[in-house]
């Protein structure tokens, strides 16, 4: 039986990600800040879940946490990514550098920390990494600045382990989702703003925490021989914009 270790597992992606692995017959080790949200879902899920507290950011409370992990739940097999976060829609010359420096840290470094801590055990398992990225890695947005290049960061660095690890059986996915509703997203990109989080996704269909699950156990769940190097999801009601251009009025 695998056992997968979910990053961001307290809410929204992270923990449906969880129920679903749970349900799917894997043990599964969900990590997150929050360790009331985290014994909740140990409640929920029973002797099958593992919750794990820490803080991406902190690298000393990251290698203390996966050092205490007891023997029979050490030896990973999947590690997902899931942990990250959106701070503001400001034009980068309004932005607030706290939030640039809040994304960087969990998206990127704190990503970065946990892959490079457990890669020699994914090595020895022959296992998988699945990084949740965003469309926004790709394509740019108004007010998306640092949080779209987090996102561009990890989608070339899936790539550029996937070139690393040939040979080693491991295999690595960049998953990237569009617009995601049901998750606290925007909420958290808003600070609070409850209505104008929720007026983001009214009248549209989109993509739900369990089809993000769902997706994940079909990666999880192809052939040993197929690696999905990059995985592009969006809702029916999004799709691609023109690129705007400036008139310069004569003055």
């Amino acid at each position: 039986m695998k056992t997968i270790l979910v990053t961001g597992a307290s809410a929204g992606f992270g923990r449906a990600i969880c129920q679903e692995l749970v349900q799917s017959g894997y043990r599964v080790i969900g990590a997150a800040r929050r360790q009331e949200k985290l014994e909740d879902l140990k409640k929920e899920l029973g002797e099958s879940f593992y919750p794990l507290s820490l803080d991406l950011t902190n690298k000393a409370e990251v290698d203390k946490a996966l050092a205490q992990l007891p023997e029979n739940w050490s030896m990973i097999d999947v590690l997902i990514n899931n942990a990250g976060l959106a701070l503001g829609l400001d034009k980068a010359q309004e932005a607030d550098f706290n939030d640039w420096e809040t994304m960087i840290m969990t998206n990127v470094l704190g990503l970065s920390f946990i892959t490079n801590q457990l890669l020699p055990k994914l090595v020895l398992k022959r296992g998988q990494i699945i990084n949740i990225g965003s469309i926004a890695g790709t394509y740019p947005y108004p007010g998306g600045n640092v949080y779209g290049a987090t996102k561009a960061f990890v989608k070339q660095f899936s790539l550029n382990l996937r070139a690393d690890l040939a040979g080693t059986g491991v295999r690595v996915t960049n998953l990237e989702p569009g617009l995601c509703g049901g998750t606290e997203f925007s909420f958290v990109r808003f600070k609070g703003d409850k209505e104008r989080a929720e007026k983001l996704y009214e009248g549209t269909n989109s993509i739900q925490p369990e089809d993000i699950a769902k997706t994940i156990i079909w990666l999880i769940q192809q052939p040993q021989h197929i690696n999905i190097n990059r995985l592009e999801m969006m809702p029916t009601s999004q799709s691609f914009g023109a690129l705007p251009v400036h008139i310069q009025e004569d003055k």
